[in-house]
């Protein structure tokens, strides 16, 4: 017999900002503003970096690569919280926290692998300067950032479907404004073992 997922739990409500109504439309205008300044200066390192050919160099690819994770990881937390205070509502479905926290996992993930491509990318430069541009080619920059794709998917899988087997029994407050999974861990009535290898 399969064991599936007897969650009782139809959403999560977010906490982690303010209920004064009076303070919800500066939150909101501030958590835009700083959005939107997050997406517009990534997306001009990202086209400073695929515009000029100068830039055309392993430091320059990795660095658009972590722009563009930080825009999909911003747009992951923040949309949804933005939404949330426009309706004054603070609930998200189970699937709805599920895949967020997925979502953040992943691009957690990516943004350390990356870090530590470029980390890796400084460290050739410093200590091999003659042999740079031989050692950090065009297929193992793509190679690092594949293998950051693939284990930041796997980690972020492997969170996700342990998870899945957790159980919720009523509505639960994550006093976060967003799901965070150790939040979710400690809200799940299910068997502390699960728990543990969480």
């Amino acid at each position: 017999m399969e064991s599936e997922n007897q969650s009782g739990a139809a959403e999560f409500l977010l906490l982690g900002l303010s209920e004064d109504p009076e303070l919800q439309p500066l939150l909101f205008g501030l958590f835009l503003t700083i959005y939107l300044v997050t997406v517009l200066g990534n997306l001009l390192i990202i086209l400073a970096v695929s515009s000029d050919s100068h830039l055309h160099i392993p430091m320059y690819f990795f660095l658009s690569h972590l722009s563009f994770t930080d825009i999909c990881f911003s747009t992951t937390t923040v949309l949804k919280m933005l939404v949330n205070i426009q309706r004054q509502s603070k609930s998200i479905s189970y699937a709805g926290c599920l895949t967020q926290g997925g979502f953040v996992l992943f691009f957690a993930g990516l943004e350390n692998f990356l870090l530590a491509a470029m980390a890796y990318d400084r460290y050739v430069a410093i200590c091999y300067p003659l042999r740079y541009m031989v050692i950090m080619n065009p297929h193992l920059c793509s190679l690092l950032i594949l293998l950051s794709l693939i284990i930041s998917t796997a980690d972020a899988l492997l969170h996700s479907l342990l998870l899945l087997r957790l159980s919720f029994c009523i509505d639960l407050e994550i006093p976060h404004f967003f799901c965070e999974l150790a939040e979710i861990i400690k809200l799940a009535c299910s068997d502390s073992l699960i728990n543990n290898i969480l």
